[in-house]
Parts: C-alpha cells; sequence; structure tokens
C-alpha cells in the first residue's frame, strides 16, 4: 500500500485494486475513480513501494487484490531513436511478464486484470472500420509493439484471472495528444495533414522476436486519414463495465462509435482554439516539425479506423460518443 491509501483498519477492510502505471495520464485518472469507488489502490512503478525487478513485492501487491489494472510503459511521445524503441518494447513485455508471473504465484489471484493495449495494432485503414473480429492486423514498430504486448498478456494459464487488453485508440483528455493537437491549432498550423512521400527512414522498421514492417509506408490520404479517438471519462467508464461483466475477455476496443478523419479534426480544433486559418502541412514539413516537438508523424498520418463493436455490443453507453462534445469537454478549461 502506498501513501495513496495508508494502512488502516478500515482501509483493511475495503477492496484492493493495484494499478501499474499509476503516474500518467490514463493511470491517474483511473486512481481517481477507484478511490472513489471506495478502493484501496496498491501502486506498482519505478519508486512505489512495489517496484519493478522486485519480484518479492510485486507478488505481495497482487496476492488478495481484487483488481489489477496495467497502464505501465514508455511513453510513445518521443522520437523513435534505438534506444526509445528499445525501450518502448522492453518496459510493456518485461512489466506484463512480471504481472503475470505473480498474478500465476498468487494464493488469491485478482479476479479481473485489465491490460493497457493500443488500436494501434490495426492496418492504416481508409476502406472499412477495425471490429475485434474482422480487425486486421498492421506491420511494423507500433504494430510488432502491441503484438508482443497482447503475447505477454496472454501467455499461459490463469485460470482464476479473466484477462482483458484493452486497445484504445488515441485518448482525449489533459494528456499529450491533445496538448499536442490543440497547440498545432493554436498556432496556425491545424489545416489538415496529408500524408505521402518522406526521405526514407528506418525509425518505423518492425522489432522483436517476429519483426514486420520495413520503409515508412504512406498513402496520399489528402487530410482524409480517419482518426479513432476515445474520451478520457470512456476510457476509465469502460474499465469499470469491463471489470463488472464477467462474461468478457481478451481483446476489446476501446474507441468511440463515432470516428472522424483529419479534416474534420483540426477544423473543429480551430474553432474550439479561436483560431480562423489552418495552415495545411504535408508529410515533408510534418517530418521537421515533429522532430522539433519530439514526437512522431504517425499520431496524425495513420488512418486509425477502429469501432467498440464488443463494448455496444454489450450494452456500454459512451459518456461522451460525439468528437465534438468531447472537444468542448477537454478544452473548456484550456481556453
Amino acid at each position: 500500500m502506498d501513501a495513496t491509501s495508508p494502512v488502516t483498519p478500515s482501509a483493511a477492510a475495503l477492496p484492493r485494486a493495484v494499478v501499474a502505471g499509476s503516474r500518467g495520464f490514463v493511470g491517474t485518472a483511473v486512481v481517481r475513480a477507484l478511490l472513489d469507488e471506495g478502493y484501496a489502490v496498491t501502486r506498482i512503478g519505478r519508486a512505489e513501494a512495489a517496484c519493478w525487478g522486485d519480484a518479492a513485492s510485486i507478488a505481495a501487491a497482487v496476492d488478495g487484490a481484487a483488481l489489477l489494472v496495467n497502464l505501465a510503459g514508455k511513453s510513445v511521445s518521443c522520437r523513435y531513436r534505438d534506444r526509445a524503441r528499445d525501450e518502448i518494447l522492453r518496459s510493456r513485455v518485461d512489466t506484463t511478464r512480471q504481472l503475470r508471473e505473480a498474478v500465476a504465484a498468487a494464493a488469491v489471484p485478482p479476479a479481473v486484470w485489465l491490460q493497457a493495449s493500443t488500436a494501434t495494432i490495426y492496418r492504416h485503414a481508409t476502406d472499412r472500420p477495425n471490429t475485434e473480429a474482422e480487425g486486421e492486423l498492421g506491420a511494423g514498430f507500433s504494430v510488432d509493439v502491441a503484438r508482443a504486448w497482447e503475447r505477454e498478456l496472454f501467455a499461459g494459464e490463469l485460470p482464476g484471472t479473466r484477462r482483458v487488453a484493452l486497445r484504445m485508440a488515441i485518448v482525449l483528455g489533459d494528456g499529450p495528444a491533445t496538448r499536442l493537437l490543440a497547440n498545432l491549432a493554436r498556432t496556425g498550423l491545424g489545416g489538415p495533414q496529408h500524408d505521402g512521400w518522406c526521405p526514407p527512414h528506418r525509425r518505423y522498421r518492425g522489432i522483436g522476436p517476429e519483426p514486420t514492417g520495413g520503409r515508412p509506408p504512406w498513402y496520399r490520404t489528402r487530410g482524409r486519414q480517419r482518426f479513432s479517438w476515445v474520451h478520457i471519462d470512456d476510457v476509465v467508464g469502460a474499465m469499470r463495465f469491463l471489470r463488472d461483466r464477467d462474461d468478457l475477455e481478451g481483446v476489446v476496443n476501446v474507441a468511440s462509435p463515432h470516428p472522424r478523419d483529419n479534416r474534420t479534426l483540426m477544423r473543429l480544433l480551430r474553432e474550439r482554439v479561436g483560431m480562423p486559418i489552418g495552415l495545411p502541412s504535408w508529410r515533408w514539413m510534418l517530418e521537421p516539425a515533429m522532430w522539433a516537438l519530439r514526437t512522431e508523424p504517425e499520431l496524425v498520418l495513420k488512418s486509425r479506423w477502429v469501432l467498440p463493436e464488443r463494448l455496444e455490443a454489450a450494452g456500454f453507453a459512451f459518456a461522451h460518443p460525439g468528437l465534438e462534445g468531447a472537444l468542448d469537454d477537454v478544452l473548456a478549461t484550456r481556453r
């Protein structure tokens, strides 16, 4: 137990949730929601009482917990140089393996394990959406990371624990993706982003034991690449829903049922930040711009077209199904 949830006689009677990767944007929201629901929260991280590399502390944290949530992993909002690429993969696979080994050894394992994954696992899609049943996986660095991440989650037998991989779309809220997009709009650079030719590089090449992809692909999207997204409140709501539905396991897309395209996204952002103009940008322009911002053009150029088929079929109601309302909510305090 950490300082967020001190060990007291009353706290000992509360249901306990374990959250790994609790200090990030999504993790902060999840911990707040769990505390509001009456959970005692144990954190696992690099500077927590239960820390990575200390098998005994992780085992003690996991044993007897009602719920395990794993959001650990190096932020992908960086440049994909070799050291960062290796750490993005390692920080996801190794932490998931440590948790899986702790769950397997637990006398009282958590009933539910909700594990972060990413909707970027799907291919660049402009012809049809990707659902859990009919989605096609892509190739290259980001996809290989997601494959390895999910493979580690579902390895082995954990008969007492239901495992769910949350394939999250871009999360809107007070996080890095929203800040980047809003800043582009505010500075007059919030026009549509066009994919196209760029100087060849190797940052998006495959990684891991079964690498896929090679040179970075490009498409003539003309700003029509799809933008799948989800509001942070619906990420938390979907986790709560999946925790309580013991008939749902495996992979689940966590994305709004109403994706839009890049042109629409940037227009809506310009309207909300009060910027009347937005210069369009092509990939050859975005490469140096994203270098200066220390991130990757993939964020805005990949066509992510993902639908939450399983959540909708199970009856989950999105609090923010429409992009206009979601942007109004997340940008209200940033104007």
